[in-house]
């Protein structure tokens, strides 16, 4: 049991809606790894990162992106840090990644720097989606099998295009090797 598709990228780059009509468009479900872990919390992601710290958000998203990894068949979206682990980028090797490109000023857009995403919150929320993604780049693209760029289309246009791209990985994988 795998995913067809995994969902990483920076917050604002439409994992959770793109995951979604993904999941509408293959005819399976869909699941997410931080309403996975507000749930075995009890509370919101804002509210663990308030009460417990990072750390101890990061220990239940690396549980809970493992869980899924192992049970759910379907488009499986992370939270934008889960490929901080490298528990995590170990576990996300052999699957589908889909690693969702967004750029800094279509991200701060897309935000709209909302407290309800706590590694925005703060002084200078701009410098820090910045610095966030600077550092985060080259870890979504050493996980990711397919990179698409989000800027400039609305989300079932991004649905539609990793739903061809995939089935294209499918068609390449299941084509035979060219004889000598």
């Amino acid at each position: 049991m795998a995913p067809r598709a995994v969902i990483v990228g920076p917050p604002g780059s439409g994992k959770t809606t793109v995951g979604r009509l993904l999941a509408e468009a293959l005819s399976v479900g869909f699941r997410d790894t931080d309403a996975d872990v507000e749930t075995r919390a009890g509370t919101s992601v804002s509210d663990i990162f308030s009460a417990h710290g990072e750390a101890a958000f990061r220990a239940m998203e690396e549980e809970s992106v493992a869980v899924a990894l192992a049970e759910h068949e379907g488009v499986l979206a992370l939270g934008g840090g889960a490929v901080l682990s490298e528990t995590t980028r170990a576990l996300l090797a052999g699957h589908p990644v889909v690693f969702l490109a967004v750029g800094m000023a279509e991200g701060v857009r897309r935000t709209g720097m909302s407290s309800a995403r706590p590694l925005l919150a703060g002084f200078n929320p701009r410098a820090t989606y910045k610095a966030l993604l600077d550092a985060r780049l080259p870890i979504y693209r050493e996980v990711a099998t397919l990179e698409v760029d989000t800027d400039g289309s609305d989300p079932p246009a991004v649905a539609a295009e990793i739903a061809r791209r995939l089935a294209d990985l499918a068609d390449d994988a299941a084509a035979p090797e060219p004889g000598p």
